[in-house]
């Protein structure tokens, strides 16, 4: 067994990726809400933080298992070799998206501590990858974003044309807000209880989730109608402030449940390898059930808050600012759509990144808008870093793993 020095350094990498998770991703569920004005810099992080960590202690043991175990059969891996390519590819995918960061681009932490994995199996044993997960990935790279684009699009050109396009907008927002809310209410209690939920083994069937998915944006609606619909206001110029503060109260409640499903679902990126390291120094069987320590959880939604209070601005500002103009009401389609479309592919076991999809959605009502009002200096960056995420993170890790394994194996 390799001394335990290793375990700590692993623990130290695992909070080193999680605040890289909190830094970069973040921008998923705050950067429209930044870039519209609905949040400052300050309360986004606020939000974001409360979120994030509860999604991940609370909901993120699930997917912890696609990470440590669905690349590449753990038993058939030497527990040496094992421990010292988890290690590696918490390194390599950190140091990934701290570069991707620092140049204020959207990466897929998934996709780098995936791509990681597959760089130290690379050198060890390649027959062993499962090479479906890769060929999933390179999918999604073109599903996540058009997905998104095509959701808010279409989302978008529903309000322009509900609302936007009457001759009284304010007077028609108040006849259709309610199904708004209710759509919106709908989808979040989707996201938590058929998506968030099943991490804790409550399995709902789908006609139960919808039911209450249901009823609940019933009330929600109701509740919307009473409180910022049927209030009337004296002056036009109060109707017009209030139709901007009910979309801005709309995007808020999807970015929280966006923060909220980000966090269950990434913090695998940062605890996964670290999980089967520690099972591997704990003596339980890595053919067992994982079941992750509750400090496990903890480490990892903290670094992930730490990332968000430090260095998150960075990329909230280019999904936020500078892939095109963000009002409130794009700001929250493009956070509804992000929400609608990772929930829907999800339950069809269709790979899917929120960060791409996101930065579809962002574009998405964009184009609604008109072609010259996107930044396409910017998006053609981003796509040149998603193009590179896997191949750079299987590199790095290639090469971090020989290093570790010739000061410690010889």
């Amino acid at each position: 067994m390799l001394p335990i020095m290793i375990l700590i350094i692993a623990i130290g990498a695992a909070l080193y990726m999680a605040w890289n998770i909190g830094a970069n991703d973040v921008a998923n569920a705050m950067g429209t809400s930044v870039g519209s004005g609905a949040l400052t810099l300050k309360k986004a992080v606020i939000v974001a933080g409360i979120f994030e960590f509860s999604g991940a202690v609370l909901v993120g043991k699930h997917v912890t298992d696609t990470i440590a175990k669905g690349i590449a059969n753990p038993l058939l891996i030497d527990t040496n070799i094992l421990i010292l390519g988890m290690l590696s590819a918490l390194l390599a995918s950190a140091i990934w998206v701290t570069i991707a960061t620092y140049f204020s681009l959207p990466v897929s932490t998934t996709h780098s501590i995936v791509g990681a994995v597959i760089g130290f199996l690379l050198l060890y044993n390649v027959s062993l990858i499962h090479w479906n997960v890769v060929l999933n990935i390179a999918a999604s790279w073109l599903i996540s974003p058009l997905a998104g684009l095509v959701t808010a699009y279409i989302f978008f050109m529903i309000i322009k044309k509900t609302i936007f396009a009457k001759e009284d907008p304010v007077k028609e927002a108040e006849i259709v807000a309610p199904f708004f809310i209710f759509f919106t209410v709908v989808v979040i209690t989707m996201s938590v209880i058929y998506k968030g939920l099943e991490n804790l083994n409550f399995n709902l069937p789908l006609i139960q989730a919808l039911m209450i998915s249901f009823i609940v944006g019933i009330i929600a609606s109701l509740m919307g109608y009473f409180f910022f619909v049927s209030h009337k206001y004296k002056y036009d110029q109060d109707k017009y402030k209030r139709l901007e503060n009910f979309f801005i109260s709309l995007q808020i409640m999807t970015a929280a449940s966006v923060a909220f499903a980000h966090g269950a679902n990434d913090v695998a990126n940062a605890v996964g390898p670290l999980v089967t390291i520690v099972d591997i120094y704990t003596g339980v069987s890595l053919s067992a059930k994982t079941v992750i320590p509750l400090w496990v959880l903890i480490l990892g939604g903290f670094g992930i808050v730490l990332g968000i209070s430090t260095w998150g601005y960075r990329v909230i500002y280019t999904v936020g600012k500078r892939i095109t103009e963000i009002t409130p009401t794009r700001g929250f389609v493009a956070q509804l759509a992000a929400a609608f479309t990772v929930l829907v592919f999800s339950k069809l076991g269709m790979p899917i990144s929120t960060s791409h999809v996101i930065v579809g959605a962002v574009m998405g009502v964009g184009f609604a808008r008109g072609l010259a009002t996107i930044n396409y200096k910017v998006i053609k960056n981003i796509v040149y870093s998603w193009i590179v995420t896997l191949p750079v993170a299987m590199g790095v890790s290639a090469g971090i793993f020989l290093l570790l394994k010739c000061i410690f194996l010889g």
